[in-house]
This record gives structure tokens, sequence and C-alpha cells, in this order.
């Protein structure tokens, strides 16, 4: 298998680094296309203001001057020799769990890889030390994830508690938890007296019971979930059927 690794944490970040690593111990051909600097919270924003710059850094990564999506992107369309058959995204250093996702450039690198031959893949470590236990849990599972019969157009989404690899308890198929509310932004002032102001870190779980991404992790579980880019919300499809089914909708001239 010819995989595309990514990230969005920055092209020399140890999560990275730990993940081609292993790639490299289990004989896997690979590419790596990541940003320049860090850009988390980039979500699936594509660079379209600018031309992208990719520069070949000592050890053969690609670094870009974009976001994860730009990567992936120029990865599979321009950079790797032939196109891969897989994207994995990641190591993140920190979790992609509930609401996350909606913003994560983890997630969204993979979800770039969406058109390849096999789903992608995220992988977000539950915070910033035991790398290498969740480049070993990806790599140990990637054959059983190979022939899925997942639908079109579907990423697998992977968070891995910070601990040794001999504590991970199992692993858990989970669905997405939520968050609280995240705090205000932090005010601040510059020297010169001009407001500006830091994005708080996001909420506590709120939906974080059973069967969520949330509660495996916390109990030192692997959390595996399925996440689909169709974002059509069928329920409430139906929901507005319902109600609009004996309207009669008039343009106002």
């Amino acid at each position: 298998m010819n995989l595309l690794l990514s990230n969005d944490d920055g092209a020399m970040a140890p999560g990275l680094l730990a993940l081609a690593e292993q790639c490299k111990l289990a004989g896997y051909t690979f590419s790596v296309v990541a940003p320049d600097r860090d850009r988390s919270g980039a979500s699936n924003s594509l660079t379209l203001d600018r031309p992208l710059n990719a520069s070949v850094l000592e050890n053969g990564f690609f670094s870009v001057n974009g976001t994860p999506t730009d990567c992936v992107n120029l990865g599979m369309n321009t950079l790797c020799h032939s196109e891969p058959d897989r994207v994995i995204s990641g190591i993140n250093s920190g979790p992609n769990l509930g609401d996350d996702v909606i913003y994560s450039g983890t997630v969204a690198a993979a979800m770039e890889g969406r058109f390849l031959k096999y789903s992608p893949i995220a992988v977000s470590l539950v915070g910033n030390q035991n790398f290498e236990t969740a480049a070993k849990l990806v790599l140990n599972l990637l054959p059983q994830l190979k022939d899925l019969n997942l639908p079109d157009r579907t990423l697998i989404n992977i968070n891995v508690p910070d601990i040794p690899y001999d504590q991970i308890k199992g692993i858990q198929v989970t669905r997405l938890g939520h968050r609280h509310r995240c705090d205000p932004p932090i005010k601040t002032q510059n020297p010169r007296g001009k407001d500006y102001y830091w994005i708080n870190g996001v909420g506590q779980g709120d939906d974080a019971g059973p069967g969520t991404d949330f509660y495996a992790v916390s109990n030192n579980m692997v959390s595996i979930t399925a996440i689909q880019v169709d974002m059509t919300g069928y329920k409430g499809n139906e929901v507005l059927t319902a109600q609009l089914s004996n309207t009669q909708m008039e343009l106002k001239q």
C-alpha cells in the first residue's frame, strides 16, 4: 500500500515523525506532505488567494506554506510520484473528539483523501507524550482497515489514550460525543491600547457517556469512529418535508 502522510501540527511535529518511523519499520511506501507550521483548527480551508510553495526537507518530507487540506491536495495531485492508496493524517497532539472534528485540521487533511482507493484515517493522541503508542496501534490496525465495505466518502477517526502501549485496554467503535460551549474569548491589549482577542479552549464533554469517543478514551480504550463527508441532515429533511408539504411557496415580486 502506498500511503500519503500529513497532519496539521507541522512537518517536523513529533506525532508525524513517529508515524513515519513506524511506516518505515513496517515496510510501507509513503510520502509526507505537511504544513510548514502549526495549522491546528484550519478545518477544510484551501488557500485560494496566493500560490503555494513546497520545500523538500533534509528527511525528504515536503513542507508546504498552506493548510492541511492544501497539503493533501498537492500530495495527491502533484508531489507524489504515483497516486497514493490511502491518506493517514496525524498523529495529532491532542484529541479530536466530538465537536472537535468540525474544526480539526487533522480530520480535514484525512477528509481530502476521500476519493482514494481506501478510506482515509485521522489519528489523534489524547495528550502529547506517547506518540509511539498511537503509531504502533495504527500500523497494527492497518491490515484490518484495508478492505472495509464502508460507504463512499467515509473517513476513520481514531483517538488514542496518552499511555504506554501495554496499558491500552482495548478498542471500541464509538459515536461522536459533544462538548459544552467553550468559554468566551480572552480580551487583551497591546502596549498602544489596541484590543486583541484569544479564542478560548474547547468546552468540556457534555454528551460523553458510554458509547461515545469521550467515554472510550477516558477508560483507556482506543476510540474508532466512522465519519461521513455527506452532512445532509436526513431526519431534519423529513421534518422540513412534512412541515412544508402543504405550504404554498410563492416568490414575492
